[in-house]
């Protein structure tokens, strides 16, 4: 008789013994049960929604109220039961499958109220919700298997399964506590590498820039960490892993050089401090402020709400321009003609009472305007002021500030001229 018969002749045991003649007052208790709670425990979420929706809770109430809905269903469950387990045993009526159930749902309420509480202990993800249901049930399967006592022979059967590779044995049940392991020391890797992002961006010290770098270092070797412990949980030498750790080396040589250098460069700019999230660059034809630093490409958001992706690649080998480098101040310089018809000074002395116009003008240093050439429709002016804040742009305040010279040299009689020809004809020629 193989394994699986042995399984198949084991479960069909087991229940065997449960389903007994009077499994039918039981089934109907637990028919019951399950019908009412699955009411209560929608009417109840239903509730705890609109209530949430309406007044905004936080801290300890919150969770306390979200707690709440993972024991509803459980809770109510295991109370109608009870009471059919009471009205049943007064009638002589034996219980073994009320008996089984009762100890796997209060398990299931255990577990549910665990995951969801390990879940509010780590950053609001959609995928740490997303898989919050299927950690509980996978956890529940097997406290389930464990109180029937149907674990130990399932585990045998999967550790029956098994392919070797020279020295190791790899089978279904090493595969699996190896990812339940890994899954394990992963999320406490997780964990780790986000208190280590949140205490160091909440210190004074460490600048941005280092900061960010920091957490991908942590995280990058934490994750490292937990994959080799578990590696040697299961007991698989890492000394075998030589070969893949070649195979990889020459991966990288080749179809994975371009990830590779992009991974590297990050961290060089991480590093070096080059660029940090909320440096105002220019690269290309590309302008705006730096969102966020990843491993592989760096975000850039422009003045019209557009994010691009850029590679870490080409910010170390093209020309960037850092507007914010050391110092936000930037100069913009705003060229103007006048006549020459015109008063010069008084021009000058207009376009700087336009700078205040603007707020975001700083009056340290103070703007200043240039002759800088006589050409040949006009007098060449350059206003020129500084402003502290690149990141909001500087189109704005060069519109604001030419709308008000306009104005100003329209009341002052200002003229600002526009190319001019004088055609001279010749009678001679003109004549032949």
């Amino acid at each position: 008789m193989n394994n699986l018969d042995l399984l198949q002749k084991f479960l069909s045991d087991k229940l065997q013994t449960i389903l007994v003649v009077d499994s039918a007052w039981q089934l109907a208790v637990l028919f019951i049960a399950f019908i009412i709670a699955w009411k209560l425990n929608s009417h109840w979420n239903k509730r705890l929604t609109a209530h949430l929706g309406e007044e905004e809770q936080h801290g300890i109430s919150r969770f306390l109220l979200r707690g709440s809905g993972y024991l509803v269903f459980p809770v109510i469950t295991l109370l109608f039961i009870y009471i059919g387990v009471i009205g049943l045993q007064f009638y002589n009526i034996a219980t073994p499958l009320l008996d089984v159930i009762i100890p796997l749902l209060l398990s299931l309420a255990a577990i549910r109220v665990s995951v969801y509480s390990l879940r509010r202990a780590f950053t609001k993800t959609r995928n740490l919700r997303t898989w919050e249901g299927f950690i509980s049930i996978s956890i529940w399967g097997l406290v389930a298997l464990h109180l029937l006592g149907w674990l130990p022979d399932i585990l045998s059967a999967l550790d029956s399964a098994a392919i070797t590779f020279g020295d190791n044995r790899v089978s279904i049940l090493s595969v699996s506590k190896f990812i339940i392991i890994a899954g394990i020391y992963i999320v406490a890797a997780r964990w780790l590498a986000m208190l280590i992002e949140q205490r160091t961006q909440r210190s004074k010290v460490i600048s941005s820039s280092m900061q960010v770098g920091l957490s991908k270092f942590a995280t990058v070797a934490l994750y490292s960490i937990a994959i080799i412990i578990a590696l040697n949980s299961v007991g698989i030498d890492l000394t075998t892993l030589t070969v893949f750790g070649g195979a990889i080396g020459v991966g990288l040589g080749f179809g994975l050089k371009s990830i590779a250098s992009n991974f590297i460069s990050g961290f060089i700019l991480l590093f070096d401090r080059s660029i940090k999230p909320g440096d105002v660059i220019s690269i290309g034809d590309r302008f705006g402020w730096v969102v966020a630093l990843h491993a592989r490409y760096i975000v850039v958001k422009d003045r019209d709400g557009v994010e691009t992706l850029i590679p870490n690649e080409n910010i170390i080998t093209s020309e960037v321009t850092n507007w914010s480098y050391s110092d936000k101040h930037v100069r913009v310089k705003i060229p103007v003609q006048v006549s020459y018809n015109d008063d010069v000074e008084q021009a000058m002395q207009l376009m700087l009472d336009a700078c205040h116009i603007s707020p975001r003008v700083l009056k340290t240093p103070e703007p200043t305007v240039r002759l800088t050439n006589f050409a040949d429709n006009g007098i060449e002016l350059e206003l020129r002021l500084w402003l502290d804040d690149p990141e909001q742009g500087v189109g704005s305040v060069k519109s604001d500030i030419n709308l008000a010279i306009w104005k100003a040299f329209k009341e002052n009689s200002i003229t600002i001229p526009f190319p001019q020809r004088d055609v001279h004809l010749i009678k001679d020629a003109l004549a032949d």
